[in-house]
């Protein structure tokens, strides 16, 4: 009996210790999940970080897309009581600065005595100069602007300002430059003249005319 009752002990003993061992099994198991839980969470909240993240950059791209389209608005003149009215145009918005490449282009050949260098011009060009005086047509144009540059022994061109503009009522683009040539003349005199052009194109982004004008050069 004592032999029986001991290993009923030992058995029992036996068993709890397996109950105990499968108990802290199951808590470690618990323990795991819960971490894998926390992870999870934690990959959550990443997750939602990095869609703050991309809605931020979304806003940011809104307001650039904002920007852009407030850049692109153009003006149309105010209708302010003005004392005179155009008879030309006074709807303007700023121009194609290709445009303005072109003009500032032409002032260069014009410096460097290279005048067939670029081909801007359309055939029925007609330039209207500081004289009064006027000249039609491409070739024309040029065969007087070379005979002219070719008396002069060197140029030298300063350039204050240009802008090119579009006339939305008359559907037009014009550049505006103001300047002053320096020219050095066959005998070496030297002549300085502000100047200043309106350059007008035609849809096919030809050089269809030219209005100049010139003043005095002031006295120092």
């Amino acid at each position: 009996m004592k032999r029986t009752g001991l290993l009923t002990v030992v058995l029992v003993m036996l068993f709890s210790a397996s109950t105990f061992a499968q108990e802290v099994k199951v808590k470690e198991n618990k323990v795991k999940v819960n971490d894998e839980k926390v992870k999870v969470k934690a990959d959550e909240v990443k997750v939602k970080a990095d869609e703050v993240k991309v809605k931020a950059d979304d806003v940011k791209v809104k307001a650039d897309d904002v920007k852009v389209k407030t850049g692109d608005v153009k003006v149309a003149n105010v209708d302010m009581n003005n004392p005179y009215k155009a008879t030309y145009s006074s709807s303007y918005a700023m121009g194609n600065p290709v445009y303005s490449q072109m003009i500032l282009d032409l002032w260069k050949d014009w410096d460097d005595n290279m005048l067939d260098r670029h081909d801007y011009m359309a055939d029925s060009l007609q330039m209207f100069f500081a004289d009064g005086s006027s000249m039609k047509g491409k070739q024309a144009n040029l065969e007087a602007a070379k005979k002219y540059r070719g008396s002069m022994k060197a140029v030298k061109s300063t350039i204050h300002a240009w802008v090119p503009l579009k006339s939305l009522d008359r559907n037009e683009d014009i550049v505006l430059i103001w300047g002053e040539e320096e020219n050095t003349m066959a005998d070496g005199k030297v002549e300085k003249r502000p100047v200043h052009e309106a350059w007008w194109f035609n849809k096919d982004g030809k050089l269809v005319s030219m209005r100049q004008y010139i003043a005095s050069a002031s006295k120092q």
